[in-house]
């Protein structure tokens, strides 16, 4: 079982993960965001990575922290579960359409961290409505921060294209599912490689 938990406390944040790579794609977090949570549920349906924890920031500033936060503690949680990376593909791709929308993901863990991300977006907040009649958003400028966050910790190569779109919830809903797909190439476990390090170097560091 390829799992790892962590807790990120720090004056801004209170955040805590348990991730199971091997997983059916269930995800139970406790999370303050609505749309945050619609992209984490999603990340993990089409990844089938399994996630549970809980997310606590300090939304009166704004959600930069506690969206910023959360991919660093999903990001060590991930370098965690592979440990040496032995066995794993190492690098994945997907080219993902929702309606107008066509975005592409593509990761190496490769053991350096670096983020292109090209999502495209107006920086305009999304706008709902909750179940008990409240309005809630969602700071569309955060959607590259939980990214930079990701690659910093789980030591990933990381490229988020826009190719086109018209929706800004469609280009972010996209980018997310890209990423779980390619992520879930590039840690599945590679039968051919037997337990050998993915590297002409012979260790990823």
């Amino acid at each position: 079982m390829r799992t790892a938990e962590c807790a990120r406390k720090t004056a801004e944040t209170d955040i805590k993960l348990h991730l199971n790579i091997d997983g059916s794609g269930n995800c139970t977090i406790d999370c303050p965001v609505g749309f945050f949570n619609h992209m984490l549920h999603a990340f993990c349906k089409h990844g089938l990575f399994d996630l549970t924890g809980s997310l606590k920031g300090d939304l009166e500033v704004d959600q930069h922290h506690l969206i910023e936060d959360t991919g660093i503690v999903l990001g060590t949680v991930f370098a965690q579960a592979l440990g040496s990376c032995a066995g794993i593909y190492r690098a994945g791709f997907c080219l993902y359409p929702m309606d107008e929308t066509l975005c592409r993901a593509a990761v190496d863990f490769g053991g350096r961290s670096f983020l292109v991300c090209n999502a495209d977006l107006t920086g305009i907040p999304l706008v709902s409505t909750g179940a008990d009649g409240k309005e809630s958003s969602f700071q569309t400028d955060c959607f590259e921060d939980f990214w930079q966050g990701f690659v910093s910790t789980a030591k990933c190569t990381l490229h988020l294209d826009t190719i086109r779109g018209r929706s800004d919830h469609h280009k972010m809903e996209a980018l997310f599912k890209a990423a779980a797909r390619a992520v879930r190439d590039a840690v599945s476990i590679d039968e051919r490689r037997g337990n050998a390090i993915p590297s002409t170097k012979g260790v990823i560091v």
